[in-house]
């Protein structure tokens, strides 16, 4: 399901503004130049009629010169002093645009890392990532731009408002009386304008996810048939991309006349009624002039506080997808007292680390995952003394990696306590358990980068010939030798550029690498050609001794040796005990045994004839 943006239609919430505020205090002071700076503008935007004014009164209708140099240099010099103005605040909005936005992506990335498994189990990546990128970078542009533009708006209209009374009530109150009716019709056609534009953003997002699936899975559509139904599906988001797109262009077709006539009405009234006045000598031409730039000026500054104030309302939808993020609480948490012996993830105490031996026990769990509603584990017992394999097997979909994900305390019991070398595991921290595991997945995830680093991940620390010692321990020197560039290859943005099998490989060496007392297989060899499986199975026989290990597996031939295979079923483990004890007691895991003997016989059969 791809990520769609989300309606918002609540009015102004400072509550919603003060998650926003530990992030724009540090640049308070550049704020505040900015504030400074802005009504520096409106000021200058302000005085230049004025300027318009006295030139029409003294020099035009007086037909003389003098004091024109003075005058010149006065105007040329308030020029100069908006334009570095301009300079000023263009200069600082970038800057914090720029930093607030970096200062948001990073503050997501580092709490990533803290949230626990859990969290990306139930939350799409597009979702997530829309929050680091899409979301920070609106909130950054419309506090370092659309905030200005607000302050100088208001500051502009009270000044000019301010100036024309000074100059003349009567003729101002023409003016200001078109302000109301400019604002409501700027307010009203805004508000829609913002929510057609929005929708056609979204749906527009949602055409290119359809091309992209068209495209993607054009094999799938062409032998399962449904290029009627993906053409229909798209005929249905395209047309209402249509709708959403007149209909804004319609708003916009009704408004800006609306706008151009209400200006043009200001600019009419202050005309005729300053015109008249003219006439009687009760005002000065040069005076008229320049209340007829402030009536066309006004057009502006209003339509940029309702569209400015439109957009600040609309990000509140961003701010609280930001912050909501950054307030999300990890699932599994160190205590304040493991934390300050142990350190964290990103301060790591290593001086005070234990060593790790390998004795687990589970006394008495029960377990429910969080989103669940019955538990899959209840008063499960089990000691596993340092050194053993453990494998764990049964259908897909049927929880094996339940037990793994408490080993690994990705997920912590609902009751019960879970014993590392004699010690509930969470007296130590959550780094000194995941420091001494090593995690072999079923679809290994690769860095971008080359074979060696994404070996070195392992160890950062290791030498080029430790890391291809490990290679070679699992067979990975012979991906590597197969490359262009051997260990120096690049893998492509997840390993994209290497078959699964091979990514496996060299995951498994990163885990070698890593020396770990604690070694998890989850179905590690699945996606690996039986030569090279033999070849790991081998090397795993003796990289396992002397480490606990745990084996999940779906290919049942692949842990005969293991000295304690739990089977489970739904959820629960129903057998435990060697291959040959389970074998004898014609349970579930001999039917499953069994029925996978055949299959795999069935198979070869099958691979013979051909």
């Amino acid at each position: 399901m791809g990520y769609e943006e989300e309606e918002y239609t609540a009015s102004f919430s400072l509550k919603i503004w003060k998650g926003l505020f530990p992030y724009l205090k540090p640049y308070r002071r550049m704020l505040l130049a900015i504030f400074l700076l802005n009504l520096g503008c409106a000021a200058m935007d302000i005085l230049l009629p004025q300027f318009q004014q006295y030139a029409i009164n003294h020099f035009i209708q007086s037909g003389t010169t003098g004091g024109l140099a003075l005058f010149a240099g006065v105007y040329g010099a308030v020029v100069v002093l908006q334009t570095l103005f301009v300079m000023g605040f263009t200069r600082r909005c970038i800057r914090v645009e720029m930093n607030l936005g970096r200062d948001l992506k990073r503050a997501c990335f580092v709490h990533l890392q803290t949230l626990s498994l859990s969290y990306y189990n139930t939350t799409p990546v597009g979702y997530i990532l829309s929050r680091v990128m899409n979301d920070t970078d609106r909130i950054a542009q419309i506090v370092a731009w659309n905030l200005c533009d607000m302050l100088w708006a208001a500051a502009y209209l009270v000044g000019v408002f301010a100036a024309m009374l000074a100059m003349n009530a009567r003729l101002a109150l023409a003016v200001i009386l078109v302000v109301p009716a400019l604002a409501l019709a700027t307010f009203y056609f805004q508000s829609r304008i913002l929510l057609w534009n929005r929708r056609v953003r979204r749906n527009n997002s949602r055409i290119t996810g359809a091309y992209n699936e068209g495209i993607m899975g054009a094999k799938t559509s062409k032998t399962l048939v449904t290029e009627d139904e993906n053409s229909r599906g798209f005929r249905k988001i395209s047309e209402e991309t249509r709708i959403a797109s007149v209909r804004a262009a319609r708003m916009n077709a009704l408004y800006i006349p609306l706008v151009l006539f209400l200006g043009s009405a200001a600019t009419a009234a202050v005309l005729v009624r300053g015109g008249g006045m003219v006439l009687r000598h009760t005002l000065l031409i040069g005076t008229l002039s320049a209340f007829a730039s402030y009536a066309v000026g006004i057009l502006e500054p209003v339509q940029e506080l309702a569209r400015s104030f439109s957009l600040v309302v609309a990000v509140q939808t961003n701010i609280e997808r930001v912050t909501g993020l950054l307030e999300k609480k990890p699932g599994v948490v160190d205590r304040p007292e493991v934390a300050e012996k142990y350190g964290d993830a990103f301060h790591p105490k290593r001086q005070n680390w234990e060593p790790l031996r390998g004795d687990i026990e589970f006394r008495d769990i029960s377990f429910r995952y969080p989103d669940g509603k019955e538990n899959v584990l209840e008063h499960f017992s089990l000691k596993i003394p340092a050194g053993t394999t453990v494998a764990i097997v049964g259908e897909t979909g049927a929880g094996k990696s339940t037990l793994v994900n408490l080993v690994c305390r990705f997920f912590e019991p609902t009751a019960g306590r879970i014993l590392i070398d004699g010690r509930d595991y969470r007296e130590r921290s959550q780094l000194w358990l995941h420091s001494n595991i090593g995690y072999v997945l079923q679809s290994p995830h690769l860095f971008s980068g080359t074979v060696r680093e994404n070996i070195r991940y392992g160890r950062l620390d290791a030498d080029d010939e430790e890391v291809e010692r490990a290679a070679a321990a699992v067979g990975a020197d012979r991906v590597a030798a197969r490359l262009e560039n051997g260990y120096d290859t690049c893998v492509g943005e997840g390993g994209d550029l290497l078959s699964t099998g091979e990514k496996q490989l060299i995951s498994f060496a990163r885990a070698v690498l890593a020396d770990p007392r604690i070694f998890i297989l989850d179905e590690a060899t699945s996606s690996i050609d039986t030569q090279t499986e033999q070849l790991i199975q081998a090397a795993t026989a003796r990289l396992l001794k002397g480490r606990t290990s745990f084996l999940i597996a779906h290919r049942l031939s692949t842990i005969r040796r293991a000295d304690l295979i739990l089977v489970v079923r739904d959820g629960r483990i129903v057998e435990r005990g060697t291959h040959a004890q389970l074998l004898r007691e014609r349970g579930y895991y001999r039917e499953l045994y069994l029925r996978q003997f055949e299959e795999e016989t069935a198979a070869g059969a099958l691979n013979a004839g051909t």
